[in-house]
Parts: C-alpha cells; sequence; structure tokens
C-alpha cells in the first residue's frame, strides 16, 4: 500500500499547488491513501470549514493538524463533525475534534492515521508517548498499516518517539517546523520516519512568512502581525509503502516539487 503525506500546508500558494499537483502525483506514483497536515492553510494560520472542504476536494484523504488548528475559531464545530479533520489526539479531555482516524477508501484496506504533539517549546499538553500505547493497541486491533504525524518542534523529541514507537506504528512523519529534512529511513523495526516532512506553500518567505515582516520581529523583539507569502510554491511530501498484511515499511521517498512538475 503507498500512502502520500504532505507537509505543512501554507496559504493559497499552498493550497493552489496541491489543487494543479496532487492528481498527477497520485497518478503516477499509485498512491492509495493521501494525508496532509493543514493547521496553516487559511491565510498561513489556523484553518476554515470552507478551505477544509476545498482541500477535500483535491483528493486528500484524511487532514492533520497541530497547535495553529485553532487559530481560526470557526474551525471548532467543523473539527467536531468531520472525522477526517484531525487535531493532536493529546489535547485535554473536552476539547473539540479526535485525534485518530481508522477508516478506509475506494474499498481498500483500513489505515489508522495518528496525530499527535510533542512537548518540548511546546505547549504542555498530555504526554504523548503514553496516549500513543493506548491509541496504537486500539489502532491496531483493527488494521496493521497505522502513520503517525508527529507535530513538534525539537528534533531530539521527534527522533526518541519514533524509536519509542517503531515495529508497531509502520510510519512516524514529523512535522511543524516547515523545513524537510534529509534523514528519511527505514527503522530497525520496520517503521519509517523522517524528522520533517517539510512545507508545502510559498517557498521564497521565511518558513511561508514574508521575510520583512519576520525580519522586523527579530530586530525589534516586539509583535508585529506576520504576512503570509505567495512567491515560489513547492510541494513537499512523502511517499511510503507498507506491507499490508504486516504494516511494515517497506520503503519512504522524499519529495520535492514545484508548480512545473511532470511525471
Amino acid at each position: 500500500m503507498r500512502l502520500l503525506f504532505i507537509g505543512d500546508v501554507i496559504g493559497k500558494s499552498g493550497r493552489r499547488i496541491i489543487q494543479h499537483l496532487l492528481p498527477r502525483i497520485q497518478k503516477a506514483f499509485h498512491v492509495d491513501f493521501t494525508v496532509a497536515n493543514v493547521e496553516n492553510a487559511a491565510g498561513g494560520f489556523g484553518l476554515t470549514p470552507q478551505v477544509a472542504k476545498e482541500l477535500l476536494e483535491t483528493g486528500i484523504d484524511v487532514m492533520t493538524s497541530g497547535n495553529h488548528i485553532w487559530d481560526k475559531k470557526e474551525i471548532f464545530e467543523y473539527i467536531q463533525n468531520t472525522p477526517q479533520l484531525l487535531r493532536p489526539a493529546n489535547y485535554p479531555p473536552g476539547v473539540p475534534g479526535r485525534g485518530m482516524f481508522i477508516g478506509s477508501v475506494s474499498g481498500g484496506p483500513k489505515v489508522a492515521i495518528i496525530n499527535l504533539q510533542g512537548r518540548v517549546f511546546m505547549p504542555p499538553l498530555d504526554c504523548p508517548f503514553r496516549l500513543a500505547d493506548t491509541l496504537l493497541a486500539e489502532a491496531l486491533a483493527t488494521t496493521r498499516i497505522v502513520l503517525i504525524d508527529f507535530h513538534a518542534e525539537a528534533t531530539s523529541e521527534k527522533i526518541c518517539f519514533s524509536r519509542y514507537v517503531q515495529g508497531r506504528a509502520g510510519a512516524v512523519v514529523g512535522t511543524h517546523t516547515h523545513v524537510q529534512t534529509a534523514d528519511e529511513q527505514i527503522l530497525p523495526q520496520g517503521t519509517a520516519f523522517i524528522t520533517d516532512v517539510g512545507m508545502t506553500g510559498p517557498h521564497d518567505s521565511v518558513i511561508g512568512v514574508e521575510y520583512a515582516s519576520s525580519m522586523q520581529r527579530f530586530l525589534l523583539q516586539i509583535p508585529r502581525k506576520y504576512t503570509t507569502a505567495e512567491r515560489d510554491a513547492k510541494l513537499h511530501a512523502v511517499l511510503i509503502e507498507m506491507e499490508e498484511e504486516s504494516g511494515r515499511a517497506q520503503s519512504i521517498r522524499r519529495l520535492s516539487l514545484s508548480e512545473t512538475w511532470n511525471p
């Protein structure tokens, strides 16, 4: 089974390149299931119901997120009623939404997608390591094909988490830092891992933000509104192939594609 995971979608340019390239990618690489992190897809910060619907129409099967999912308040009701949109599972009880999806598309095998958030340099949520034990036990009772979006700042935490769940999850993909890393690998117990998938959106920027507004914040150290960039759109993703019966990853491949890409 081939899963495509698309890195953090940023603003209009990120949505545009997905609309432009995703059908080609799915056809060229025989993709069975597509996941994307969409927490910054609406104007570079947060997500709206309209943008979420627009992304699902492109062929994305499940959308994950992170700490910025709450930036647009209108998402609260939508996330509660939309199983295909996940938020980190380790938010406290009572937070709208869910952190795991188990399902299939087009009559294929069931897939489990888990969304968790790290705690180093991040809000102090519940322990993602211990919660992963519970969620993996639930997922593996239904399917062997399990992918975890671990939304975290610290490289060390992402690496440690991947080793903690290896052999249980078929893939752990890091998100949040918007810079694609070159450490894609298959861990000894058959788990695909990459520290950060990268960013789908404007790469002529400071991780999606216009240079001027970002520089002023660094120089003056006072709050300043960020402006989402638009130039040089690229789609960052990983293509992961898993064995259906065992759930073990057989390969992981990084993708960095411009709008002019053709298979």
